[in-house]
């Protein structure tokens, strides 16, 4: 059977599934945390003002600890998985530019599907909850998110010719993480409040085997691997993977001075903002557990659909920036003000209705990472795009578990005395990458005129040889 070269519906149906459980988790591990901790059942409401019913200081130094507690499952969580998950993703990304793409894909497919697996027996069972950090740690041995999402990128990349179609086709796929994770955030809630959390696990664990299906058998390889790699079963050899850190190493040492720089500095960027971005996203659904919101599944359901209109937003706003005309740099800065604006009025955010409208701000916060992605691919070969996004897809990785760990842990420390401090944070550090990208737009535009000049020459080559065979 002949192969598709779409990647859109195994992004799609994975981040349905994905999102389908992440706000499960910090749900399911506070609700345990809480019966664990207080002897007492979870008090569940139908609307925001159970902390109203419960105001005495009693309650009011259990939600506290259990805030501490869910803070600190979720630090070492991340830091069991961060290390294997990182040497991981750039082993199989940078691999894929001798073996293919699908490698990147398939293998952290099943590991996300060992998780699942092991968060419904946990759920069904009722095991020890921090049974989860050592199946967050299996899971990592697979690669992780960031392991799928370099691949896909690279994927698009080998696809797309065209700097501006690379462009939006990855805004595209950024949208479609978006649309996806919305439908399953806004059906938790109710899923939950009607079935327990054993279905959406379940539901999360069949989804997650379609699509591994689908890579394996439907989905068709964009780069055809050498012969003698076919008799290859296994992982890769001590020799491929001394290649593959010289492939790397070569990305910046074997490119000029300024090609080097505008590279290192664009990962910058990318890795400052994913910083701020991952950490302040990670602490919203305990802020919105926590006293005064107190927020029900129901809420938690409806915030994280509308927080995932993001994706969306982002698309249209690069889409329509990019046919403008707007430099990829300027649409840049005007994401990461937008993440800034969102995240400071989350900080002072008490009610639910203010809470729902601090999204609002947020809608253009995606767009810099397919824009820093695209400018990247464009500056590097073709047969340098697997070593590039696993450098990225590393880079990524790092910055997203690093910041959750830290801001889980500063989250923890804060949270008696002030709990949007964390969401301060977030917006404080997003400084960093906008004076990153003021000194890169000379760099930038050195670029594009080298590229430029580079085209007159080769196309007056091309016209004086043509010449040369008329006569």
């Amino acid at each position: 059977m002949k192969g598709l070269f779409l990647i859109e519906p195994i992004v799609a149906i994975y981040s349905f599934a994905g999102f389908l459980v992440y706000p499960l988790v910090q749900q399911y591990v506070y609700r345990r945390l809480w019966q664990e901790l207080t002897n007492t059942s979870y008090p569940i409401s139908d609307n925001s003002s159970r902390c109203a019913a419960n105001n005495s200081s009693n309650h009011s130094s259990y939600h506290e600890e259990v805030q501490k507690q869910a803070s600190l499952f979720s630090l070492y969580t991340d830091l069991f998985s961060t290390i294997p998950s990182l040497v991981v993703t750039l082993i199989l990304v940078s691999y894929s530019d001798k073996r293919g793409r699908k490698i990147t894909i398939i293998m952290p497919l099943i590991g996300t599907l060992v998780y699942n697996i092991s968060f419904l027996a946990v759920s069904v069972f009722e095991l020890n909850v921090y049974l989860l950090i050592g199946a967050s740690l299996a899971s990592s041995m697979f690669g992780g998110l960031g392991t799928f999402l370099g691949g896909c990128f690279a994927y698009i990349a080998d696809l797309c010719e065209d700097g501006n179609q690379k462009t939006l086709r990855m805004a595209g796929l950024d949208m479609v993480i978006g649309l996806l994770s919305g439908v399953a955030s806004l059906s938790t809630g109710y899923f939950v409040r009607a079935a327990g959390f054993n279905w959406p696990f379940l539901t999360s664990v069949l989804c997650v085997f379609l699509v591994l299906l689908y890579a394996v058998f439907i989905l068709e390889e964009t780069m055809k691997a050498p012969v003698d790699a076919l008799s290859v079963v296994g992982p890769p050899q001590r020799a491929s993977v001394s290649q593959m850190a010289y492939r790397i190493y070569q990305l910046f040492a074997g490119a000029s001075h300024r090609r080097c720089t505008l590279l290192v500095l664009l990962l910058l960027i990318f890795l400052t903002y994913n910083f701020a971005n991952i950490g302040g996203l990670s602490m919203i659904t305990l802020y919105e557990l926590n006293e005064p919101l107190c927020w029900s599944e129901i809420l938690i359901g409806y915030g994280s659909a509308l927080g995932t209109t993001v994706f969306l937003a982002s698309f249209v706003g690069v889409s329509v920036f990019t046919y403008c005309g707007v430099p990829q740099l300027v649409i840049t800065v005007m994401g990461i003000f937008s993440l800034i604006t969102g995240m400071t009025l989350v900080a002072f955010a008490k009610t639910t209705l203010m809470m729902f409208l601090v999204r609002v701000p947020m809608l253009l916060a995606i767009m810099p990472f397919p824009v820093v992605r695209s400018m990247m691919s464009k500056i590097v070969s073709k047969a340098e795009q697997g070593a590039l996004f696993a450098c990225v897809a590393f880079s990524e990785s790092l910055s997203g578990n690093v910041s959750v760990a830290v801001f889980s842990s500063i989250y923890a420390a804060t949270v008696g005395w002030y709990p949007g401090f964390t969401f301060l944070l977030a917006a404080g550090i997003c400084v960093i990458p906008i004076a990153l990208v003021g000194i890169t737009m000379p760099l930038v535009h050195w670029c594009l005129c080298q590229t430029a000049k580079a085209y007159v020459i080769t196309m007056k080559t091309g016209f004086l040889f043509m010449e040369n065979l008329e006569n």
